[in-house]
């Protein structure tokens, strides 16, 4: 009897190793792949984006949550998308351990499905290949005088209004 409970543990376990796989596969195809951002690199967006109190800001691609709940203690409505359910759940349950869920929210979505025109404070950590696509469509829907903030990528013609380090502070024109 031991050895059945045994084997059908390791099956389990070997069935969850292999969805995980293709998860991560899938949601790195059709996005930028989870890399979490060290809190001091968080800080240091908080600080250069200038988020105020009332404001609404979003993190698109937001991961494990993190950005979104710096917001939120900030005073922001905060909101986050990402496209993998799993990063949804762990999210929304920091969100609710940390006592944030009447300001701060995880979507379920594909980030480029949706109007970023209602934000004042859009912050971004994607990848390379995805800038200038992304530089587009948010100069597009942002409203005048809307920042974005970026971790470590670079817009390819959208020039920083303020750098510090690795971080990057951009401005819709009014």
């Amino acid at each position: 009897m031991a050895f059945y409970i045994g084997y059908f543990l390791l099956l389990a376990i070997l069935i969850a190793l292999i969805v995980l796989a293709v998860a991560t596969v899938y949601f790195a195809l059709h996005g930028a792949p989870y890399a979490n951002t060290y809190m001091e690199r968080v800080e240091e967006m908080m600080q250069l984006s200038g988020v105020k109190k009332g404001e609404r800001a979003v993190d698109i691609g937001s991961g494990d949550g993190r950005v979104v709940i710096a917001l939120a203690r900030r005073g922001a409505e905060a909101h986050g998308y990402e496209i993998n359910p799993l990063l949804v759940l762990w999210s929304r349950y920091k969100i609710r351990r940390a006592g944030l869920s009447k300001q701060a929210y995880i979507h379920l979505q594909d980030m480029w499905r949706h109007d970023y025109s209602d934000f004042d404070l859009i912050v971004s950590c994607q990848i390379t290949y995805m800038m200038g696509r992304l530089e587009k469509k948010l100069r597009r829907e942002m409203k005048p005088g809307a920042r974005v903030v970026s971790n470590y990528f670079r817009f390819p013609t959208w020039r920083p209004a303020k750098v510090k380090g690795y971080v990057y502070l951009y401005r819709q024109e009014k």
